[in-house]
């Protein structure tokens, strides 16, 4: 039997890992979840599924699931049943149908086409089970033009622009590869939030639907505020233009650069600040001794510098001063000043060290039969100090089939005509209207396919979250869930959220993040502004606090006073690095967690090594890069956290078994999202490493120059590779431009075996750069992508420019807004999609832009209100 250990490897020996108990009573116990998914976005939903106490029942292929092979299977394979069952077999179908009748939610990452070919369309799953909830996580979705392609991350990834964003992480010209699987993460959550909505709603109507979620909505959930950035310089090009935050040459422009520093000490540890608040950033500058530079009149609007050479003189001094003290000089700095804070660069498994980690209980070594010792993350999100479960092992091919397939027996026997299997070309006799309605009135396609008829409102419609939180990380959490119905209000300073000052444009920094939400300001060092907030808790299902340690408590807004207004009140703690313990009270911002958990050295793996000056400027851009681009950071992995976390509450409630205050941390997500580079064990396989010119993992993995532009090829399993062989040597255009090179690939002995070409990578990798040099990048697309090879164009545009100016592409995955700023717009679509809910695409808020409206709810009248705004209780 498995045991979880107590204990883990630290610095001088054994230290203390965890010891606080699991919930006693799972908030998904006696939930069947079935998946079907053989790539990393389901096995990280149905892991949170699992970690929250349902039963997964892994259907694997014969041979086992691909995901086996991945690092990350003993953590992520954790907790689930398996069963191997074969799909084009007759009575392996009989199984599994037997295995969808008992069940609540089935999960696949099938193309939509191939669904359908093997009768695991929305359709043909929900006949006969009317309380199904179905989850197809897909690489673009079951529309539009990118439909049908290959639903690898890195052909996201490419087609979207992304490599492009991180173009900065190489210093060749070109897209660079990003190693971080921010598309898998964002799929995998929102088809969880898609998920768990749609049970929720199923408690009231006894129905179940389809949820589409797919890579593309999934990592567009990062993004903070860069559309809006180049929304304003489409919109009004005379007067905007998005600039890069450093010159070609690597210099800073934006004055971001100063409090979110990138430096090494005297000894060589590279630290990353986060002093982005002013006050905080005041603060740095006074430890760094650079006060007086405020009044002098040579750096007049520091840091907002007017030209190059003082940015670039500022930005050499500051570097300089880090380089001043050894990490032993600076580490006594965060101890003694709460307002000073950076990161140490980890890597791997080093954010299992890490001393929030370790405090808060989140790793655990589990003693299993086929991987020996794992050393592991506990479960995203803690109830009450704990993880919710217990970590169990990862089950071994087909070790629950004999009870898997009598259970599934038991089903088909007790409902004979429940589970019936349909053909790949029978279509559903209940088909979806042609429209779906928005609450707000829109009109939206709805998924390809849907098994029901009627459609509804949005699935939270109803559900009241009260937020406390600031900037994006928390926040944007409960915007995805203001877009599946919650009511969101939001409580601000009087002044505001520091967001929305953080870019010279009025509210541009704030747009996104504020959508869909209501604001109040109000003084909560005030009696007065603390009565208001708990009469809105007592009304509230959910409250979000994003604070730092201590915080939430001297703001008379921690768990323990508003549960005492509402008892039934879902609590949810949201900070950077947890409530108490050794990193509490620090300030947390994107780039110090990319740097404690590993996502800036995953990225950028050689930039740590410099050592002069100009070295150590070109590296910190990299590294910059690596963690602090708007489009692909840390915020939005959390964001993604805390809107799991609040939806599960919400399900724990439903389903009678409410949970305690919960708790997920910036610093846990970076951790869990990062599960191939962070899980232990004695013969852990090796995942490969990007090569040190940014374009891959491996020669069929990768980015190549074409003749005019850049490819992504993925084509990393045999069939692919003798698909992509045969394809090749068919087209005469290579045949006269690098013959017999083509054909050659077939027959020679360095690449006639997977083994084979993994050992002669870099000799691959050669002759295909000579092939696709041969025709031009969109070229390449059409012809490999018509043979079903992964090919795709990479787009050398920021996604957010390009799903906004494209027409098919934005009538696809943007939705039209309004908000104060811009009046009429387009934004990024709803992180989800529904056969029966509706969605919805509100606009952004001002600061307190619904203060009086909340008040007039709340029974007060116009003369309390105009006394309380004179007073300055609230805004």
């Amino acid at each position: 039997m498995s045991t979880a250990s107590l204990f883990g490897p630290g610095p001088d020996g054994p230290v203390p890992v965890s010891s606080p108990v699991p919930v006693s009573s799972p908030p998904l116990a006696g939930l069947r979840v079935i998946d079907l998914s053989t790539t990393m976005p389901g096995a990280l939903a149905t892991q949170f599924l699992a970690d929250a106490g349902a039963d997964v029942v892994g259907v694997e292929p014969p041979g086992g699931s691909p995901l086996r092979r991945s690092p990350a299977w003993p953590a992520v394979g954790g907790g689930r049943r398996s069963i191997v069952v074969d799909l084009r077999h007759p009575a392996d179908r009989d199984v599994l149908d037997g295995l969808l009748a008992g069940a609540d939610v089935v999960v696949t990452t099938l193309r939509p086409r191939t669904a359908r070919r093997l009768g695991l369309g929305p359709d043909d799953l929900a006949r006969h089970r009317p309380r199904l909830v179905s989850a197809a996580i897909t690489g673009w979705g079951s529309a539009g033009p990118w439909a049908d392609l290959k639903g690898y991350e890195a052909l996201v990834m490419a087609k979207l622009g992304m490599f492009h964003a991180k173009r900065r992480l190489v210093p060749r010209p070109g897209p660079a590869y990003c190693s971080v699987a921010y598309a898998t993460w964002g799929a995998a959550h929102t088809a969880v939030q898609g998920i768990v909505a749609a049970l929720v709603e199923r408690e009231s109507s006894g129905r179940g639907q389809h949820v589409e979620a797919d890579l593309v909505r999934g990592v567009s959930m990062m993004d903070t505020w860069g559309w809006f950035e180049h929304l304003v310089a489409v919109r009004f090009p005379d007067a905007y233009r998005t600039v890069d935050a450093t010159t070609p040459t690597g210099d800073p422009v934006s004055a971001l650069v100063y409090p979110l520093l990138v430096a090494p000490t005297r000894d060589g540890h590279w630290l990353q600040f986060a002093q982005v608040e002013p006050r905080l950033f005041a603060a740095m500058l006074a430890e760094f001794g650079l006060t007086p530079l405020l009044a002098d009149p040579k750096w007049a609007g520091l840091p907002v510098l007017e030209t190059q050479e003082l940015r670039t003189e500022l930005w050499e001094i500051m570097i300089r001063k880090v380089g001043e003290r050894t990490l032993a000089d600076w580490q006594q700095v965060f101890a003694t000043n709460p307002d000073i804070n950076a990161e140490v660069f980890t890597v791997g498994s080093g954010v299992l060290d890490h001393p929030q980690i370790r405090h808060d209980g989140r790793v655990v070594v589990l003693d299993t039969a086929e991987h020996g010792p794992v050393r592991r993350p506990t479960t995203l999100v803690h109830v009450d100090g704990a993880p919710l479960t217990p970590p169990r092992p990862a089950p071994r091919p087909d070790e629950h089939g004999a009870d898997l397939r009598a259970e599934a027996a038991a089903a088909r026997s007790a409902a004979p005509h429940s589970a019936t299997t349909c053909s790949a070309t029978t279509r559903s006799a209940t088909t979806c209207s042609a429209t779906t309605r928005s609450a707000a009135g829109r009109s939206a396609d709805p998924p390809a396919e849907s098994a029901v008829s009627a459609p509804v409102g949005p699935p939270l419609a109803g559900v009241t979250i009260l937020e406390f939180g600031l900037m994006f990380a928390a926040p944007f959490g409960t915007t995805m869930l203001a877009d599946l119905g919650a009511r969101v209000i939001k409580v601000e300073t009087l002044e505001g959220d520091t967001i929305r000052r953080i870019l010279p444009f009025p509210e541009l920094g704030a747009v996104r993040v504020m959508q869909g939400k209501e604001s109040i300001a109000l003084d909560l060092g005030t009696d007065e502004g603390r009565r208001i907030v708990h009469e809105l808790a007592r009304r509230s299902d959910v409250v979000l606090q994003a604070f730092r340690a201590g915080a939430a408590e001297r703001a008379g807004v921690d768990a323990a006073t508003l549960r005492a207004v509402n008892p039934d009140l879902i609590y949810v703690n949201a900070p950077g690095y947890g409530t108490d313990g050794p990193c509490g009270d620090r300030p947390a911002y994107a780039p110090s967690i990319g740097a404690a958990t590993g996502i800036a050295l995953t990225e950028a793996p050689n930039a740590a090594k410099a050592t002069s000056l100009a070295e150590i400027k070109s590296a910190s851009v990299r590294i910059r890069s690596a963690s602090a681009v708007t489009s692909l950071q840390a915020d939005g992995l959390a964001a993604l956290g805390v809107a799991s976390a609040i939806s599960l509450g919400l399900l724990a409630r439903t389903r009678g078994r409410p949970l305690g205050p919960m708790t997920v941390t910036m610093i846990a997500t970076g951790m869990h999202a990062l599960l191939e580079h962070v899980v232990e064990y004695a013969g852990r396989p090796a995942r490969p490493a990007v090569d040190e010119g940014g374009h891959g993992l491996t020669a069929l993995y990768r980015m190549y120059p074409a003749a005019r532009g850049w490819v992504f090829l993925a084509a990393p399993t045999p069939r692919e590779w003798a698909t992509l062989v045969a394809t090749l040597a068919a087209d005469p255009a290579v045949e006269l431009a690098a013959a017999p090179l083509a054909d050659a690939l077939a027959v020679d002995p360095r690449f006639a075996t997977a083994a084979a070409r993994a050992e002669h990578d870099d000799e691959l990798a050669v002759a295909l750069g000579r092939i696709f040099a041969t025709r031009p990048a969109a070229e390449w697309e059409q012809r490999l992508t018509a043979a079903d090879v992964g090919c795709v164009q990479v787009t050398e545009m920021d996604a957010e420019l390009q799903l906004q100016t494209d027409p098919v592409l934005a009538a696809e995955y943007a939705s039209p807004a309004v908000s104060p700023i811009f009046d009429e717009h387009l934004r990024m679509g709803p992180p989800v999609r529904f056969s029966r809910s509706a969605t919805r695409s509100p606009g952004g808020c001002l600061a307190g832009e619904h203060t009086e409206a909340i008040l007039h709810e709340l029974g007060y009248g116009d003369e309390k209100i105009k006394d309380l705004r004179a007073r300055a209780v609230i805004g």
